[in-house]
């Protein structure tokens, strides 16, 4: 499971990425709000724990940005502000659970095991854009009526691109998310998979879906948008 863990303090932010990783999780670091928006964004992450008081962009802020995105992913807010106000502002921002400090660590591994159980649990979601859908079960996507089957490195980059719902995925983005973050994969072979991708989505006489921003990366959306 991938986690983000949000947390200025960095020895705490340590402390915290050391346990997860022990605990067989792989974890991402982040220290201020708009860090963590922006990987919220960029990469899909199973589970973000997240501090309220950060540098820049309130924990708050942060969660509310990421879910009218429409991403989804299971979040713990982690903060020192303990009034049931804040509980009750948190929720409804977005969060699906939140623990106050000072907290024992084994009560988080506990929240945290609880959240992969249900990320564990969800049914794959099948992603839409118009008359277009993406099939998880299937590694297929949908336009209208026709069906094309994609190879596992297409599927991953369709897949980012439906979740950032019209917004511009920067190349390097896409590149990590097809092929690793460690991957050294350049810019043409990520063009090549991209013109594949893009004559599979959109076939003579169809409205074109999936656009290239020049010297930026790319984006899945409507013409008349």
């Amino acid at each position: 499971m991938q986690v983000l863990i949000v947390e200025d303090k960095r020895s705490l932010a340590g402390h915290l990425g050391r346990a997860l990783e022990g605990e067989g999780y792989s974890v991402t670091l982040a220290y201020d709000g708009e860090e963590a928006l922006r990987l919220g964004r960029s990469r899909c992450f199973d589970l973000m724990i997240l501090d309220v008081m950060l540098p820049g962009m309130d924990g708050f802020t942060v969660i509310r940005k990421l879910r009218e995105d429409r991403l989804k992913t299971q979040t713990i807010i982690l903060s020192a502000r303990d009034s049931m106000s804040d509980v009750v502002h948190g929720l409804d921002a977005g969060a699906d659970d939140y623990l106050t400090k000072p907290f024992a660590l084994d009560v988080l591994l506990a929240r945290v095991r609880a959240a992969a159980r249900r990320v564990a649990e969800r049914p794959p979601e099948t992603l839409r854009l118009g008359d277009l859908s993406l099939h998880p079960q299937t590694y297929a996507l949908h336009r209208g009526e026709r069906v094309e089957q994609l190879t596992r490195t297409e599927y991953a980059l369709l897949e980012t691109l439906m979740r950032r719902n019209g917004n511009i995925v920067p190349r390097e983005v896409l590149i990590s998310e097809g092929w690793g973050i460690a991957a050294d994969v350049s810019v043409d072979s990520l063009y090549v998979f991209i013109r594949s991708l893009r004559s599979k989505i959109t076939h003579p006489g169809e409205p074109k879906l999936l656009h290239t921003v020049r010297g930026v990366g790319y984006a899945l959306r409507s013409e008349s948008r």
